[in-house]
């Protein structure tokens, strides 16, 4: 299925039928990523008496519990309700599902002391002058290992609070890096590029949201996409999320 976008001015053309899902699942036990110092996931059939929602176990149908936390378990999509006093949702605040998007790929800025840090001169020689609605940063290394990384205590590179300034100056309102937070895991609460990036609390961007923890294969190519930013109604803030990418083409 193709389809023509009039976006601005500009027309882009875009192939359906070609979806890159930069997404990592929801999986039970230790081999899903994780972050945070949550548990893993457990998805688990329901007991009761002497019935048991798995039909491998006897069960008439399959009727799971799934317990997870959203923002150490997997790709999630989080809105300023994340740092907020206010309760914001991201079923609220994201009320726009398709967006031009343009993935880059950096290697983060070593720092004295070892810090690995994504700074706005990185992402503005990525982005060659674009200002697209939504950026995809894909970091390197890129093993497909990714997919598996427990990140807890392992003080993975983040975004310093200029890179996220230079995302609020060029109006870029989705952020999606996979990585587990834009912040440095340990910084006494500062959280700088979340409150950078949606100007919490002097001028707040309530349409703004932060996607983490995606996995963007090697063999897609950095460039422009459609990016389709789909989450479940979690009246949160934060959701796991689903975002698929359509190459683009003019």
């Amino acid at each position: 299925m193709l389809i023509t976008i009039n976006h601005k001015g500009k027309i882009y053309k875009a192939d359906l039928d070609h979806p890159i899902d930069i997404s990592i699942p929801l999986r039970a036990g230790e081999e899903n990523v994780s972050a945070w110092y949550v548990n893993p996931v457990k998805i688990e059939p329901v007991r009761n008496g002497d019935w048991i929602g798995e039909v491998k176990q006897g069960g008439s149908v399959n009727f799971r519990n799934i317990s997870f936390n959203p923002h150490g378990n997997g790709t999630h999509t989080e809105c300023v309700g994340h740092i907020s006093l206010e309760d914001y949702s991201i079923n609220q605040s994201l009320r726009k599902f398709f967006f031009l998007a343009e993935l880059v790929t950096i290697l983060p800025e070593e720092l004295q002391g070892g810090d690995r840090v994504i700074t706005r001169d990185l992402i503005a020689d990525a982005l060659e002058g674009k200002k697209p609605e939504a950026i995809v940063i894909r970091t390197l290394s890129n093993p497909p290992e990714k997919i598996n990384i427990h990140y807890s205590n392992t003080n993975p590179p983040y975004l310093d609070e200029g890179a996220a300034l230079f995302l609020h100056e060029n109006k870029i309102d989705h952020l999606l890096i996979d990585l587990p937070s834009v912040d440095k895991e340990v910084d006494g609460g500062k959280l700088l590029a979340h409150h950078a990036f949606w100007q919490y609390p002097h001028d707040t961007r309530l349409q703004r949201t932060i996607t983490e923890l995606i996995y963007v294969p090697n063999n897609v190519l950095d460039g422009s996409y459609l990016l389709n930013l789909q989450i479940a109604s979690f009246e949160n803030d934060a959701s796991p999320s689903k975002p698929v990418l359509y190459r683009l083409m003019h």
